[in-house]
């Protein structure tokens, strides 16, 4: 082979890379998006998306598409939505076959939302790559965005991961990390990440082998885990410390969501303000200290100087939104102009 021919073989690109994306939600979404702008950028051909059944949804309770199948119609990309993979089903063995035809190089999932057995992951010339809301092996499992904020995390991050037959034990190709903001609310963190996740597995879409080869195990000691959300996690003990009950708050909006009791009847609590000092208190726990304009005060527990160790007296929380049983969301001004609440009434931890 001459100079000149050599030179033009470097410059034909090689065959596109077969990508299978499975995904669900708006997370999943976002990243398939960006893949499909890529395509021809980053020599990929998505051949085919995985999703979730169709759900019933919104008031009317109809079937619903999910977000990821929305995408894949709209840029007219076959979509497959088993119910199982499992080989003791004949629904599963046939999904097994179907993923087959596609021939993929690699699968790219993102909150698929079900699980891949082993002769899933081993279908794909280059297995299966998940994108990870945390920087594992802190936060494996189905809601680490919601757990790093409750848990007052500054940083966390997206993982691409090598998986494998654990939750979320794989080999880590990349990793990015992401600052969480004093007032992220999982809805923010949530489009923070989902826009790093989709810039992060282009990046490893560029150079997958030279990034597989460079994999590192993850350190099992060090590993935790997001539980997924329950709806009781949202019920507001005020014998809590401000800057718990101000995590909670931010970190399960919107759902579950944060809510306390009045009266018997539920209110949500949509918004407060950081608690960044320590405001101390002889109130009991849960009562409203004032309804002030730019914020209703209310009592909480004791706070612990996570230096000194030392507890402090109770503590307070600023809320700025709430939203009483069938109103609307309103501030802290509006409640103060209203007569829904008064200094010295009390939020209770459940009804009666």
């Amino acid at each position: 082979m001459n100079n000149t021919a050599k030179n033009l073989s470097n410059t034909v690109p090689s065959q596109a890379l077969r990508v299978v994306f499975a995904g669900t939600p708006e997370f999943a979404a976002t990243a398939l998006e960006a893949l499909i702008e890529q395509q021809e950028a980053l020599n990929i051909e998505i051949v085919a998306v995985y999703s979730q059944p169709d759900r019933k949804a919104g008031r009317g309770q109809k079937l619903t598409a999910s977000a990821v199948k929305q995408v894949a119609l709209n840029a007219a990309i076959p979509v497959e939505q088993p119910a199982t993979f499992k080989k003791s089903s004949t629904e599963g063995i046939a999904a097994r076959q179907t993923l087959r035809t596609y021939h993929p190089d690699v699968m790219i999932v993102a909150a698929y939302g079900l699980i891949l057995p082993i002769g899933v992951l081993n279908i794909p010339t280059h297995g299966c790559l998940n994108i990870h809301a945390s920087l594992l092996p802190r936060w494996r499992g189905a809601a680490p965005i919601h757990r790093a904020l409750l848990a007052g995390d500054t940083e966390t991050g997206i993982t691409i991961m090598q998986m494998d037959k654990g939750l979320d034990t794989g080999d880590m190709l990349y990793k990015v990390k992401c600052a969480i903001e004093s007032d992220d609310t999982a809805a923010s963190l949530h489009d923070k990440l989902a826009d790093l996740g989709a810039s992060a597995i282009a990046t490893v879409l560029q150079d997958l082998p030279s990034y597989q080869a460079k994999a590192v195990k993850q350190n099992n000691h060090e590993a935790n885990y997001a539980e997924k959300l329950v709806k009781s996690e949202g019920e507001i003990d005020w014998t809590q410390p401000a800057a718990v009950i101000e995590r909670q708050i931010r970190g399960l909006n919107p759902w579950p969501g944060a809510y306390t009791f009045l009266d018997g009847q539920r209110v949500k609590v949509l918004a407060s303000m950081p608690v960044n000092e320590t405001q101390p208190t002889v109130k009991p726990a849960g009562t409203v200290i004032s309804v002030g304009r730019k914020a209703i005060l209310v009592a909480c527990g004791k706070a612990d100087n996570s230096d000194t160790h030392i507890y402090t007296e109770a503590s307070t929380l600023r809320i700025t939104q709430l939203q009483f049983a069938g109103g609307k969301p309103v501030s802290a001004e509006q409640v103060c102009h209203g007569n829904q609440l008064d200094d010295g009434d009390k939020f209770t931890s459940e009804p009666g």
